[in-house]
């Protein structure tokens, strides 16, 4: 005689499903389980854990992945979401159907071990912690259930690996830049030129469009105002274009009528690409990323005495005091600190990068 299965539960492709009211509470979830007999002990134990929880105030244990997801779907709106869920799909199949109240730093050690083996860069893996840390966090101060009662009840310290060694930033010279450029496809030399020339990240030129561009007729000059979605800080950023950036954004005029970069008609997704790489290695330049431009930017502004004020608006740095809408009066004080840290103004005492530049573009 078949076994008569008790109400509430449901098989799809399958799998028992439970969609019950427990409580008072209409619950719809999976029980993972393909087997009936499997399937009942799950509801029995979930209905147990409301009826501890109503009448006594017990806990009811949640796994990771349950806290997982209703971080994922609370966060729809997070820029960095995409991010955490491709780290995440990393953590679950080894803390997924781990309960809240047993993750600690031991837990986490069998998957810490894991990605270093696989040579994973304690940045990464770090940036895996902080996301069961936050989620940690969220379960124990946030997120409440129908009893009043929080998921976890107090997180543990997750422990970040020490990070001693990470790269510092490698500033380049003008020697080095006019090196390193020289070697450069031509539309990825000008995108690293405008990045040097301005601060903008990889991200921020690739996704560069002609609708951000401002004419400012009264300085002869034009700005970009890059949208918040498409900047680090979800800011606005008002990109000031010294005379080389200004040049070198007149020579993309027309060639595409929506993105300033392209390669072979096609935006360009990263400048940290296959090229680059080959370029970096054969300058003898090989510990010089794209982000490294922003930081030469810096120290040329900061070397040309332009005041922290200033550096932080034209390196797009998040202030109470930055805004994308500026007077004639100021947009000609930013544009006058960027164009103090111009290459082209140390060219008379550097002949070297002259000649280079001529070679370069096959002027002799």
């Amino acid at each position: 005689m078949a076994r008569k299965k008790p109400p509430g539960l449901v098989k799809r492709a399958g799998v028992w499903h439970i969609d019950k009211r427990i409580n008072d509470q209409r619950v719809c979830q999976s029980t993972g389980a393909d087997r009936l007999e499997e399937a009942e002990r799950f509801l029995a134990r979930l209905t147990e854990e409301a009826r501890q929880a109503s009448v006594y105030g017990v806990r009811p244990s949640r796994t990771f992945e349950q806290a997982a997801s209703k971080f994922v779907l609370e966060n729809q709106q997070k820029r960095s979401l995409h991010s955490d869920i491709g780290r995440l799909k990393l953590l679950m199949p080894w803390i997924g159907t781990v309960a809240l109240d047993r993750i600690h730093t031991g837990t986490l050690q069998p998957w810490i071990e894991y990605r270093q083996k696989g040579d994973a860069a304690v940045g990464t893996i770090n940036h895996g912690l902080k996301v069961v840390r936050r989620i940690l966090n969220l379960a124990a101060n946030e997120c409440v259930d129908e009893h009043g009662l929080t998921w976890l009840l107090s997180a543990p310290r997750i422990k970040l690996l020490s990070d001693s060694n990470k790269r510092k930033p490698y500033p380049l010279n003008r020697e080095e830049e006019a090196r390193l450029f020289a070697a450069l496809p031509p539309h990825l030399a000008d995108m690293a030129t405008l990045a040097v020339n301005t601060g903008c990240r990889d991200g921020e030129i690739c996704n560069l469009r002609w609708e951000w561009a401002v004419d400012v007729p009264q300085l002869n000059t034009t700005v970009v105002i890059i949208p918040g979605e498409q900047v680090k800080n979800g800011d606005d950023r008002l990109v000031v274009l010294n005379r080389i950036a200004q040049a070198v954004v007149e020579r993309q005029r027309g060639v595409h009528p929506a993105h300033v970069f392209t390669y072979h008609g096609e935006p360009v997704t990263r400048m940290l690409n296959s090229a680059w790489i080959r370029a970096r290695k054969a300058t003898g330049l090989p510990q010089v990323r794209v982000h490294d431009l922003k930081h030469t930017f810096g120290r040329r502004l900061r070397s040309a005495g332009v005041s922290f004020e200033n550096r932080q608006d034209l390196l797009g740095h998040r202030s109470a005091r930055i805004t994308t809408h500026y007077s004639a009066a100021e947009l000609f004080r930013l544009l006058e600190a960027a164009n103090s840290g111009c290459v082209d103004d140390v060219t008379e005492q550097q002949p070297e990068i002259v000649v280079l530049r001529r070679l370069c573009s096959g002027k002799g």
